[in-house]
């Protein structure tokens, strides 16, 4: 053996990354990981337009925006037999250090323009999702150096934000009688001002799993799924606008506003595994998930009188970070 590895060292280390990939053939694989520190952005905004024709197109927009939270997960993988196996994720974040809501609103009397922006300090611990997925593995690679897994499956995808505080960063006649505080003026210090829900349900995804050994203990790992029909809910209450506040023409219920919408989704991943034993190895890599909207409604719902509905122009989800962990084969 060590005359054939001398004369062709290239096939021998073929041959040995394929004998320790014959020896690894678990049932169950079970994950521990950390998407660290992971940086996410939500977006929103809606056209009123047609309920009033000074209002702008867009007539709001939210952007929750450099939202930090560090996310724990749990996976579980079972081989149904050489080919078929089903694999499940849950995650959900555990720390939500900082962000930003910045609430813009339009006008369109003199013509489509910005009349306030305001800034609101975002908190929250309310990300969590599930994965649940079927596949089979669909091609082996050469001399046993990894495959290439198809799958589909369900993905339920929640985030939660609050935002409290109101900096006004910008402020002009709207046209229409409502009134914003001077540019520099900060009101309700501390105070919870919004609470935003959002829901994304993508019932039917499909991917592709691949891994290739690059050594015995060294391999390249990567995932991509995607999705035509991913549908969002969003609960968005405005504390600030309730009964004893405001004027009860303008007072709103709890959610304040709802929205729903049906769009796209994407998620892909990759990174590397290290054996450390058999049964134990460290991954680590980067991770991208993305949701959009192309078509949906906004509707309010104020505490007297009938609620109104307008287009939603726009609903995205973004989120992306490192992730590192351990896994067990058995």
């Amino acid at each position: 053996m060590v005359a054939l590895c001398t004369v062709g060292a290239v096939p021998c280390l073929a041959e040995e990354i394929g004998e320790a990939q014959r020896e690894k053939k678990p049932r169950v694989e079970l994950s521990l990981r950390s998407w660290m520190f992971t940086s996410g952005e939500t977006k929103w905004s809606h056209d009123a337009s047609g309920l009033d024709s000074r209002l702008g197109n867009p007539t709001s927009k939210l952007t929750y925006k450099d939202n930090d939270t560090h996310i724990v997960e749990l996976s579980a993988k079972v081989h149904l037999s050489r080919r078929w196996f089903v694999r499940g994720d849950v995650g959900f974040s555990v720390d939500f250090d900082r962000g930003v809501l910045i609430d813009d609103d339009y006008t369109a009397v003199g013509g489509q323009r910005l009349w306030s922006r305001t800034h609101s300090d975002v908190t929250g611990h309310g990300t969590w999702y599930v994965n649940l997925d079927a596949g089979r593995r669909i091609v082996e690679y050469a001399g046993n150096r990894g495959y290439l897994d198809l799958f589909g499956g369900f993905q339920y995808w929640r985030t939660k934000y609050e935002a409290r505080s109101v900096r006004q960063i910008e402020c002009s006649s709207s046209g229409f009688g409502v009134a914003c505080n001077p540019a520099g003026t900060t009101s309700n210090q501390g105070q919870l001002a919004i609470t935003n829900t959002t829901h994304w349900i993508t019932p039917v995804r499909v991917g592709v799993d691949t891994e290739y050994w690059l050594t015995r203990r060294l391999s390249v790992q990567g995932k991509v799924a995607v999705s035509p029909v991913s549908v969002v809910y969003n609960e968005d209450t405005h504390h600030l606008r309730q009964v004893g506040q405001v004027s009860a023409q303008d007072a709103l219920k709890d959610p304040s506003f709802t929205m729903w919408g049906v769009g796209v989704s994407a998620n892909a991943e990759a990174g590397l595994k290290i054996m450390f034993t058999r049964h134990v190895a460290l991954t680590g890599g980067y991770r991208i998930w993305w949701n959009r909207t192309y078509a949906g409604g906004w509707e309010n719902h104020p505490v007297s009188g009938s609620s109104e509905t307008a287009p939603l122009t726009e609903f995205q989800t973004f989120r992306h970070g490192a992730t590192v962990g351990l896994t067990a084969f058995f």
